[in-house]
């Protein structure tokens, strides 16, 4: 047996069960954010096809990508999962690049206003 070798441990039927279960609430959950943010895009498409005031339209579509940036985040970058070992990482990552991304804004909103 190689150090690369993975052994293979058979899983009880409770277990089995459990995984299984855990893994269709999972799905089911991934399924139905993806189908919001896919609404939200409909509203935001359906708003500006509409020929609505732009001082509704920017700040409802502004609003429609805050709810999805904070569903993606939540959701795809497994933010709900509060057992993973990861989450302190994660949280670092996200909040390092929120800092960077906003710097960046400040930074160019700076120089073309100024």
């Amino acid at each position: 047996m190689s150090s690369h070798d993975t052994p293979i441990v058979a899983k009880s039927q409770a277990q089995y069960e459990y995984d299984r279960h855990h893994n269709a609430v999972h799905m089911r959950k991934q399924v139905i954010n993806f189908a919001i943010m896919i609404f939200f895009t409909f509203i935001a498409f359906a708003v500006v096809a509409a020929d609505f005031s732009k001082y509704l339209i920017l700040p409802l579509i502004l609003l429609l990508a805050g709810v999805q940036v904070v569903l993606q985040l939540y959701s795809f970058m497994h933010l709900e999962d509060k057992k993973t070992h990861f989450g302190g990482v994660i949280g670092f990552f996200m909040w390092m690049g929120i800092l960077i991304a906003f710097t960046f804004f400040l930074a160019f909103l700076t120089i073309i206003w100024w």
